[in-house]
């Protein structure tokens, strides 16, 4: 019984930290990121000591809950940068960041957050920022992104993004693509009407009967 006992107890860790980011997230995604780190551990079915012993702050466990999304979303950026055609890694950098975040809204909400102390998030938005204005940078030089564009276009695509709103994260996803391509249509120094992803069905019942 004994040397079972430290495998149990870690075990039991491993199950607490994960339901803790598990609630965190959800709640982060609803809430904003100001949701208390009581009603965090009432939601992963812990007690606040026990939420403390492995989140000592919220900072930290913003960074934790969000560390996977910050890794794909500098990821994205590098693909993006890689490419030789800097409108097209344009254009996949705004389609692959549409959908990130279109996934977890809760990841938005912090990537676009001043919440003091998260310096991991910080430091990732820096990161995308600057990768993303000397892209915008190299596809202008090159004719193919509209000479007016500016950095904080990128913040209005993540902010209206946010805003969509469906049944399913599949829906939600199919949708944020859709977004996406208007977007980059919209951001072509000469735009063309190239076929868009399919459409989601966004309208509520109190819409129907409208022409679409």
């Amino acid at each position: 019984m004994t040397d079972h006992l430290p495998h149990t107890l870690r075990s039991d860790a491993l199950d607490n930290r994960k339901g803790i980011l598990d609630a965190a997230r959800a709640l982060f995604s609803a809430d904003g990121l100001d949701v208390p780190m009581r009603e965090i551990a009432r939601r992963a079915g812990v007690g606040p000591a026990t939420l403390y012993r492995h989140f000592p702050t919220k900072q930290m466990l913003v960074a934790e809950a969000f560390a996977d999304q910050l890794h794909a979303c500098r990821a994205i950026v590098d693909e993006g940068c890689a490419d030789p055609d800097p409108w097209r890694g344009l254009c996949l950098v705004i389609e692959k960041m549409c959908e990130l975040h279109a996934r977890d809204r809760g990841f938005t909400e912090a990537f676009l957050s001043t919440f003091p102390g998260v310096t991991d998030v910080a430091a990732g938005r820096e990161y995308t920022l600057k990768a993303v204005a000397e892209l915008a940078r190299r596809a202008k030089d090159a004719g193919h992104l509209r000479s007016d564009f500016i950095l904080d276009d990128l913040i209005l695509i993540l902010v209206a993004n946010k805003g969509i709103h469906a049944t399913s994260t599949a829906t939600q996803v199919t949708a944020s693509r859709r977004f996406a391509g208007l977007v980059i249509q919209a951001f072509g120094a000469c735009p063309q009407h190239a076929p868009l992803p399919p459409a989601a069905r966004l309208a509520s019942a109190a819409l129907h009967g409208l022409p679409r």
